[in-house]
């Protein structure tokens, strides 16, 4: 990935502030694009803007709000008048075994992963410019079962199938709809299914074990592959699904 990879180039980054979407705004504005990173916690999402070096804009917005989706796109359309790369990152995952699932669950997991991914990607057609591309963060729970995730599992198999319909139905405007699909990743949300600091760390040690690179990912790793999969040196992928795993679902 050149510096310049995003000259001129305008992301957006859903889901920027912490973890594999803050290090993912990071990747595109070192390559020179203007970066418009959003997430629900304002405090957050300033601080997060103004860390990283670049053209880094923060904006409060929960994805699974009209109103805020409205406002998100009409300052950038009104700052930047266009949109070459949409990255949406992101995701709820509350970890349930099958009988103990609730309704509230489903819907609360469905709302951010599932409905809020198509409504961004409809407020940004109208701003997506001919040769722009739409990376979804999807996940290997996707392929591979765990215990405790059907509802997750089911809630990224469905981004899955939508980024390869869109793909389809948007290749006359030359729009590229690609999924990069993390395994096991030292994120803050990993970090929040332990409940304390000594469980966390058992956790990313025990999830790392079980993958053929013997440790989990960072999310600079998979930063770095979205950022490929939504730049012009991945001009010819459309509709592919990119694991970032460690080799977790693939031996």
């Amino acid at each position: 990935m050149t510096r310049s990879a995003f000259l001129d180039k305008t992301a957006i980054v859903a889901g920027g502030s912490t973890g594999i979407g803050y290090a993912t705004a990071q990747k595109i504005a070192q390559g020179g694009g203007t970066v418009y990173i959003t997430g629900r916690d304002r405090a957050r999402v300033m601080s997060a803007a103004a860390d990283i070096p670049g053209n880094v804009i923060g904006i409060q917005a929960d994805s699974r709000s009209p109103e805020d989706l409205d406002r998100l796109f009409t300052e950038v359309q009104e700052r930047s008048e266009r949109l070459d790369v949409l990255v949406i990152n992101a995701a709820s995952l509350a970890p349930a075994p099958l009988g103990t699932i609730t309704r509230e669950l489903v819907t609360t997991t469905f709302d951010l992963n599932v409905t809020a991914t198509i409504m961004v990607v409809q407020k940004a057609l109208p701003l997506l410019t001919a040769g722009s591309s739409i990376v979804l963060t999807g996940s290997m729970a996707a392929h591979k079962a765990s215990r405790n995730q059907s509802v997750y599992a089911a809630s990224k198999a469905a981004v899955r199938a939508l980024a390869r319909t869109w793909a389809l139905e948007l290749s006359p405007r030359a729009i590229r709809v690609n999924v990069v699909s993390p395994g096991p990743t030292d994120t803050p949300g990993l970090g929040r299914l332990a409940p304390t600091a000594e469980d966390q760390t058992a956790l990313v040690t025990r999830m790392g074990a079980g993958t053929p690179m013997t440790r989990v990912g960072t999310p600079e790793e998979v930063a770095s592959v979205i950022a490929f999969v939504a730049s012009d040196a991945a001009s010819h992928v459309n509709g592919a699904d990119y694991q970032v795993d460690g080799g977790y679902g693939q031996v």
